[in-house]
């Protein structure tokens, strides 16, 4: 049974709308304060549309976009929540916000990587892992279509493994 658009979400429902861990999504809670999910006895959590509308934009901005959490971060403090919560549609061929990746290139790091959270990659994670790197959108854009190719001779290779 499927809930209305305004129910109130678990974090394991978020976590599989989203197509993230449970625990990402705890992370991002002490990351951004804009993300409050209601806690109930036992501290079992509950998300309002709100909130995930937010946590949509900071996986699109983080993950499509290649921004930091940094970078996202700056975002939502001068364009505010619902400005981010609007960018959260799921088209990533699109740019988020004009606007906001603008702020962020005349500021210099629209793209800049930190190290992954303990060590693993994560989704994005094209980019040397050093503080501050600044890359063009052109730049970007290569690695990614590099990126892509690389996992299509990885699937090749896989698939003529099985098939030896």
């Amino acid at each position: 049974m499927d809930k209305s658009a305004g129910a109130f979400r678990t974090i394991s429902e978020v976590a599989a709308e989203l197509d993230l861990p449970q625990h990402v999504l705890r992370f991002w809670e002490t990351r951004f304060p804009q993300i409050r999910p209601m806690k109930r006895a036992g501290g079992r959590r509950f998300y309002r549309p709100g909130d995930v509308e937010i946590l949509r934009a900071i996986r699109r901005l983080l993950y499509s976009e290649g921004y930091t959490i940094r970078g996202v971060q700056r975002i939502l403090k001068e364009r505010g929540a619902r400005a981010v919560a609007a960018m959260g549609g799921e088209a990533a061929s699109e740019p988020a916000d004009d606007g906001a990746m603008m702020m962020l290139a005349e500021a210099g790091e629209p793209y800049d990587v930190e190290a992954p959270a303990e060590g693993r990659p994560q989704p994005g994670d094209l980019f040397s892992p050093t503080p501050s790197l600044a890359l063009p959108l052109e730049a970007v854009e290569r690695l990614r279509a590099a990126a892509r190719d690389l996992e299509e001779c990885e699937r090749m290779l896989a698939a003529a493994r099985r098939g030896a």
